[in-house]
């Protein structure tokens, strides 16, 4: 029963657009307190961030494009997808690359799921690395966390949060204001 709640717990985090701990920390706070196996938790936890960012990124697409956008903006943005489809595998590497690591991913869907592209050149990269990734941070998280106080955790924490929170917001408001068919003109 804990799996199933671990497992819709990474999906809310992961639908979520702002404002939610990063996975990763959640992981390694769940290594650190239970008896669970710990080679299951990335697999449930992957599964689940990919699942709610499949979401997330659905939901960008059919209320942010639809509603909120202008014409000219969603134009726009339709020049991510002509690079994006001129060079799908070194897209789709550099989206793996990025799922490897600890940073937020929530942006990258937001802004994806604005464009017109289909999902599975950011979902198969993206769940492959976040299994590698979370099957690190969850066996280095449950070391750090045996070493160290848990406050001096938490405040490291804190700042690393409320940063990443405000880069968040910042990058995709950023994403929309870029003329990406001029960019596109030269790059494909």
């Amino acid at each position: 029963m804990l799996y199933v709640l671990i497992f819709l717990g990474i999906i809310v985090l992961n639908v979520v657009p702002f404002f939610m701990p990063a996975t990763w920390t959640v992981l390694a706070l769940i290594a650190s307190t239970t008896h669970l196996k710990l080679a299951a938790i990335p697999l449930i936890a992957a599964t689940g961030a990919t699942i709610g960012r499949v979401i997330l990124a659905r939901l960008s697409h059919r209320l942010v494009r639809s509603r909120f956008l202008s014409e000219v903006t969603r134009h726009s943005i339709d020049g991510v997808k002509a690079i994006i489809e001129k060079r799908k595998h070194v897209t789709m590497a550099g989206f793996l690359l990025y799922a490897l690591g600890p940073l937020p991913t929530n942006y990258l869907f937001i802004s994806y799921g604005l464009t017109t592209l289909p999902l599975r050149y950011l979902v198969v990269p993206f769940f492959i690395g976040r299994l590698a990734s979370y099957t690190f941070w969850v066996y280095v998280g449950y070391g750090f966390r045996q070493a160290f106080q848990a406050g001096d955790l938490m405040a490291t924490y804190n700042t690393y949060f409320i940063l990443t929170q405000i880069a968040t917001i910042a990058a995709v408001y950023a994403f929309t204001k870029i003329d990406w068919r001029r960019i596109a003109k030269h790059v494909v």
